[in-house]
């Protein structure tokens, strides 16, 4: 991993944060966006000091999203021969909400912020992955989304559609680079913790557990995988 040029997504948030360390601890170049103006005061110090910070910015917006990519591209001073090797998508929100008591906007607001930036991304660097079948793409989808329950039904069908791209995607790029996704249960963090203070938290999947599992798909390891969509339920 060293040496290679990694965006991440959601870069300022809990798993962002987790994430970006562990490509960092292996040497990785990093260009970490979010659309928050800054790191929140708890995770700013935590995330890779030599990282390149793009924040504020709206990745469902395509043209946003390819402007950003193209300041990346500007910034590395290497314009003609400059390549992205990983991609990893995590930017999202959560809406629990049921379909009867619910309104239109909370789909709307979550097809945004789930796929659309996934798409965005996807779009965006898609010509400036490495062309020798190294590249890699690594989409956050959700456990909740292969059987939605109540309440769920805007958030498992935008991350339905995260898998659904994420095949479809793969088969385009077969052969130059791999797509796949990871389907978390319930993520150990702050902010789920507070909002369901009553589950058992023991058995959620850890943010340094969900991340072991996107270095492999990063790696020359996982070059046979692609298309792939897989669970990582940590205990439950």
């Amino acid at each position: 991993m060293k040496g290679k040029v990694v965006v991440i997504t959601g870069a300022f948030g809990a798993l962002g944060r987790v994430v970006a360390n562990a490509f960092a601890d292996r040497g990785a170049r990093l260009f970490l966006i979010d659309k928050a103006r800054q790191p929140a005061i708890d995770l700013a110090p935590q995330l890779p000091s030599e990282a390149v910070l793009l924040a504020d910015v709206d990745l469902s917006d395509q043209a946003e999203a390819a402007r950003t990519i193209g300041k990346i591209q500007t910034s590395s001073g290497e314009i003609d021969a400059f390549k992205i090797d990983v991609l990893v998508n995590i930017a999202g929100a959560f809406r629990w909400q049921t379909v009867a008591d619910g309104d239109g906007e909370t789909w709307d607001l979550l097809y945004r912020l789930n796929l659309k930036t996934a798409l965005n991304m996807c779009r965006a660097v898609a010509l400036l992955l490495a062309k020798d079948g190294t590249g890699r793409i690594i989409n956050v989808g959700a456990g909740a989304a292969i059987r939605a329950v109540a309440g769920m039904g805007a958030y498992a069908a935008s991350k339905a559609g995260v898998h659904r791209l994420t095949e479809a995607l793969a088969e385009e790029l077969k052969g130059r680079a791999t797509v796949n996704a990871v389907l978390p249960s319930t993520i150990d963090t702050a902010q789920n913790r507070a909002d369901m203070p009553n589950a058992n938290f023991a058995t959620w999947v850890t943010p340094e557990e969900l991340a072991s599992v996107i270095i492999f798909l990063a790696s020359d390891e996982a070059r046979a995988v692609t298309g792939a969509l897989i669970p990582v339920n940590g205990r439950v």
